[in-house]
């Protein structure tokens, strides 16, 4: 008889509640599910459940997440669209495949669309969708931003393509049938040729104080993967770390449209509630980027590496012992060594930044 490590023993109790809960949600939704049926179907404990699982919204959130990451393909194409128009129109038609058919029953076609309707239902966490709603932006601005001149940006036109995607899983959700997928997606190919004027000169960054220099050695974590390539993450690299809690990750195109050339910049995202806050960023952005890899080549990805550091090992190593939610912290390193830190509103523009001239600092590099 072969016996099952600990660690073994948990990963078969985790997809076994796993399993059953995803037939649950599938069957009644959200709202009606019942942690209580959860755990007979997987013929557990109340308990067992709530050992894995902290809440129905944490377990919600972790199907979800397999789901994402069981259909995620891995083969990517070997060259992108031509242009910002055509790689709309095929990252709409990636995004809108999890449309549910009109026959689909409600609780099934709500599990397909990622929908978090009822789920989303107090302040701190609606907040942080605000934040990574604006993160998926700036990613797929930065892989948009590959077909055209430095400096240009497409920030604006991304969230605006977000808007029309989810408001037709919005709409598939309440009146299933309603409209075409064809058509929006027809709709976000055109929206390429709109002139938002989208300019990057925040009123604050001339004000931001400079990043402190210093001389220090740091522990570097190991095993840090990034969420957009699935690749590890070499943190000893020259570049920006910059650490940002939930509510600040807004803040990440500071540090992108500061950085030198061809510098690597690193967001580390940190929460005070890594089983529910930590899940919500980790199923959307795990989201967005399987969309991305099926639309664009390796080298088209957005040149940011993104990493989340639930257990805030990574921040602790560069020297953030206690971040929360409103955590907003940067280092510059390089060869291996930080050199300048920054903390509060701006770090990541004031580390990516730092030594450069005064001018450089105050105008940014970014259109």
């Amino acid at each position: 008889m072969v016996r099952l490590s600990r660690v073994q023993q948990q990963e078969r109790t985790r997809a076994a509640v796993l399993a059953a809960a995803r037939q649950e949600f599938t069957e009644r939704g959200y709202v009606e599910a019942k942690i209580d049926r959860i755990a007979e179907r997987a013929e557990m404990t109340r308990g067992a459940v709530y050992s894995n699982f902290p809440s129905k919204r944490a377990l919600y959130l972790a199907v979800l997440i397999d789901m994402v990451e069981r259909t995620a393909v891995e083969e990517v194409p070997e060259s992108s669209p031509t242009s910002v128009a055509r790689a709309l129109g095929s990252f709409a038609r990636a995004w809108l495949e999890r449309l549910p058919l009109v026959g689909d029953a409600p609780p099934g076609g709500h599990l397909q669309l990622r929908s978090l309707s009822g789920v989303l239902d107090d302040e701190p966490a609606r907040t942080a969708l605000a934040q990574v709603i604006r993160l998926e932006a700036l990613l797929l601005a930065r892989t948009l931003e590959a077909h055209l001149p430095p400096n240009s940006r497409r920030v604006r036109l991304a969230q605006l393509v977000l808007t029309v995607l989810n408001g037709s899983a919005g709409l598939a959700e309440t009146a299933p049938g309603f409209g075409d997928p064809f058509d929006v997606a027809a709709a976000c190919e055109h929206l390429a040729g709109i002139d938002l004027a989208d300019v990057w000169n925040p009123p604050h960054l001339p004000y931001v104080p400079s990043a402190q220099p210093c001389d220090d050695t740091w522990a570097v974590p190991t095993e840090s993967s990034d969420q957009v390539t699935g690749n590890r993450v070499n943190l000893d690299a020259d570049g920006v770390i910059v650490v940002l809690g939930v509510s600040r990750l807004a803040a990440a195109e500071e540090a992108v449209r500061a950085a030198r050339p061809n510098e690597q910049v690193t967001v580390i995202v940190v929460t005070s509630d890594p089983a529910e806050t930590g899940r919500l960023v980790r199923l959307r952005i795990g989201d967005l980027t399987a969309c991305l890899r099926r639309v664009f080549a390796a080298d088209a990805w957005p040149p940011l590496r993104l990493v989340l550091d639930d257990r805030a090992s990574i921040a602790t190593a560069v020297g953030l012992p206690d971040v929360d939610d409103e955590t907003e912290a940067a280092v510059r390193v390089e060869n291996g060594r930080i050199v300048a830190r920054a903390e509060g509103r701006g770090a990541g523009h004031a580390a990516a930044t730092a030594g450069a001239s005064n001018t450089t600092r105050s105008s940014g590099s970014g259109a």
